[in-house]
């Protein structure tokens, strides 16, 4: 049984039943199918896991929704004031993803973050190149693109 794929199926038909096929509808029947899965099914080794990474994922989507703002007004003041902040540069950013999907998840996760943008990952897909716009401090970029990497992969895994 794949908790995802039911959980989701679920709350399709919760939605449907009861004639709220939206976004709160869908909501509220994930909410409520996520809980049948964890209390029904605990003892399986997928629900176990499932469990884990739902409130994970809704920890990543706040996380990533803070940096997301943060970034955006940090450009924006610097766009719209007369002075220049950025001091631009690459790093070398060492990976702990090992997967192409979490490699992927990584890079588009950088991406996305107005002022930094991933450039390429090494052959041996060890290394991942960022251009960051804002690189004052090599040592405090580093932390937050690990952080977001670390939050990244304890979804993933």
């Amino acid at each position: 049984m794949n908790p995802l794929l039911a959980n989701l199926v679920m709350a399709m038909i919760w939605a449907a039943l009861t004639d709220s096929m939206n976004g709160i509808g869908l909501l509220v029947g994930y909410i409520i199918s996520y809980l049948v899965i964890v209390f029904v099914f605990k003892n399986q080794p997928e629900v176990r896991k499932y469990r884990l990474q739902v409130p994970r994922l809704l920890n990543f989507m706040v996380f990533f929704t803070k940096e997301l703002i943060m970034a955006n007004l940090k450009v924006a003041w610097d766009v719209l004031t007369p002075t220049n902040l950025m001091k631009p540069g690459v790093i070398s950013m060492p990976l702990r993803a090992e997967t192409d999907m979490e490699i992927t998840m990584v890079a588009n996760a950088i991406s996305l973050t107005p002022g930094s943008l991933s450039l390429d990952v090494s052959s041996d897909r060890k290394v991942l190149y960022v251009h960051v716009m804002y690189l004052y401090d090599e040592q405090q970029v580093m932390t937050d693109l690990k952080r977001m990497e670390a939050k990244i992969l304890r979804v993933m895994r």
